[in-house]
């Protein structure tokens, strides 16, 4: 082989290898979607259940390699938007169960659970309660809604977010319009109206920033205060929008004793660690918290440093050690969507952010988070 020759295969080869790390890097080619020989319903199939939050593109399988993933590495899922009041009920007396038996198609499909989420909400409500001023008829529509929906996916769904985000950060009752009208029994006489329409069916009180004391101590009574009344309720979800690196482990490790005491599982329903700059001194998940833009709260628009990855990816396995400590007492572990790249965080409370909270990323190639999370189950 002459020299010529020699030199012409070594530049085309390195011209192949360049090119093949330059499609993983812009995502135009996506590769495997996960590693097939780890999953994580699997590795915590003994401990409690995984899930992720979907979407209806992700339940209309419009990606294979998607629903690949979704069914390898959840064992639940939770309707990001879709069971919500405003897609569900569009009509005062009309409802539109479309997409919502369509989750429970995918379900089945997968052998998966589902957690529906949610049916009493104060945001994302039908557009026909706007401005609605007289008790009738918001006691009408929050006894039609929750029979309706509940009794129709009894033995459908496993679980239900009964009542959503009721308290204000310190414990006391958010002034929403069902409080307002029907007083603050209302939360009582939700999980009655959803005990009766769904017996087969799980029951929670689902909320964020419940591990820290004042809104620990509201739900604690809340659970009280529904279990004198003679009536069920499952567990309790805490959502888990946290900062890697600022997580609130003692805050984390007390709720779950203290939930636990009331003879309740715990569930967290929506977990993301934000690597990004807050620009807040708090953090929130109340959907009406916005900010805005600036580039210094946007700092990884070409993507994660080590440093950071190293950062988040250890979060995640403290958290995780910590869950596997009181697995006993936890029922459910979901994420807040599948990968980077659906996570709300791009859009909250700062539009227009990249955010990297999840251990899949864009192109849906497990992060070292990921393996960290693996490993705390072994």
């Amino acid at each position: 082989m002459n020299n010529r020759y020699k030199i012409a295969i070594v530049i085309v080869t390195f011209l192949v290898s360049f090119s093949c790390r330059l499609q993983a890097q812009t995502g135009n080619s996506r590769g495997p979607a996960y590693d097939p020989v780890q999953s994580l319903k699997e590795a915590f199939r003994d401990d409690f259940l995984i899930g992720t939050a979907l979407n209806m593109s992700q339940v209309e399988e419009r990606d294979p390699v998607v629903s690949a993933l979704i069914s390898k590495q959840f064992s639940t899922f939770t309707p990001e938007n879709n069971m919500k009041g405003a897609l569900i009920q569009p009509g005062w007396d009309r409802y539109n169960f479309e997409q919502a038996d369509e989750m429970v198609r995918f379900a089945a499909k997968y052998n998966m659970k589902i957690n529906a989420h949610c049916l009493i909400w104060h945001s994302q409500l039908p557009s026909f309660m706007a401005g609605m001023q007289d008790a009738d008829s918001v006691r009408h529509y929050f006894t039609d809604h929750i029979t309706t929906v509940a009794s129709r996916y009894d033995g459908k769904v496993y679980s239900w977010d009964v009542v959503n985000e009721a308290l204000n950060e310190d414990g006391t009752m958010r002034k929403s319009i069902f409080e307002r009208y029907l007083g603050d029994d209302y939360i009582v006489e939700a999980f009655r109206l959803a005990q009766k329409a769904a017996p087969h069916t799980q029951l929670y009180y689902n909320d964020y920033n419940i591990e820290h004391e004042k809104k620990r101590e509201g739900v604690v009574a809340l659970v009280k205060k529904i279990q004198a009344a003679g009536v069920r309720i499952d567990g309790v979800g805490i959502q888990g929008h946290w900062t890697a690196g600022h997580v609130p482990f003692q805050d984390i490790e007390k709720s779950i004793l203290e939930f636990s005491a009331l003879g309740v599982k715990v569930m967290f329903t929506e977990l993301d660690l934000s690597v990004l700059p807050s620009p807040r001194n708090h953090n929130t998940a109340d959907v009406g918290d916005k900010a805005d833009y600036a580039e210094t709260l946007n700092p990884y628009v070409k993507g994660l440093p080590d440093s950071v990855q190293n950062v988040l990816a250890d979060s995640y396995a403290q958290l995780f050690r910590l869950f596997m400590k009181y697995r006993d007492k936890i029922g459910r572990v979901t994420f807040w969507g599948v990968d980077d790249g659906q996570s709300w965080l791009n859009g909250f409370p700062v539009r227009g952010r990249t955010n990297y909270p999840l251990l899949f990323d864009r192109q849906l190639k497990p992060k070292p988070a990921f393996y960290k999370v693996i490993e705390t189950a072994m």
